[in-house]
């Protein structure tokens, strides 16, 4: 007996597009569930725990939210409450830019920094329980074909 791929079983059969879209949206977020459900266990939401992350390559300098917007794997909506959110936990620190009094500057703490290093070998165990099965050609096949689909911005990449 065969599998219905998604899309077959939603009766979309006209569009490999359609089909493809569904069973890429569908696979996005089976693989994101046991990651997800690391960072949820120490209380952070995939967005937070994507934000710190960024925070944490940023190194001491710091980005802005419009920086830090950029880099997102997602997109938030509301991104400087979710700083302020963080800031109130003491993951980061927010101060204002010395040289443009206007723009704010976002830092990960030690307390941040330390919850991503208790965290990161968790996260990397879920990504090998999840994709791990798929063997190494296939993964390497299947990173080549979503960096073609969504290329790195120059932002994601400093």
């Amino acid at each position: 007996m065969q599998v219905p791929t998604p899309a077959a079983a939603m009766a979309i059969r006209d569009s490999l597009e359609e089909e493809v879209l569904i069973a890429l949206v569908r696979a996005a977020w089976l693989a994101a569930e046991r990651s997800n459900a690391v960072t949820a266990a120490a209380g952070l939401s995939p967005s937070q725990y994507n934000v710190l992350r960024i925070l944490r390559t940023a190194g001491r300098g710091g980005l802005s939210c419009t920086e830090i917007g950029t880099r997102m794997v997602t997109r938030d909506s509301d991104l400087t409450r979710l700083m302020s959110g963080l800031a109130h936990a003491g993951l980061v620190v927010r101060g204002t830019d010395s040289a443009d009094r206007r723009r704010s500057t976002n830092r990960i703490t030690a307390a941040g920094r330390a919850l991503l290093r208790r965290l990161d070998g968790d996260v990397a165990d879920a990504a090998k329980q999840t994709l791990g099965p798929l063997g190494r050609p296939r993964l390497t096949a299947l990173r080549d074909l979503l960096v073609a689909f969504a290329p790195p911005q120059t932002s994601d990449l400093t």
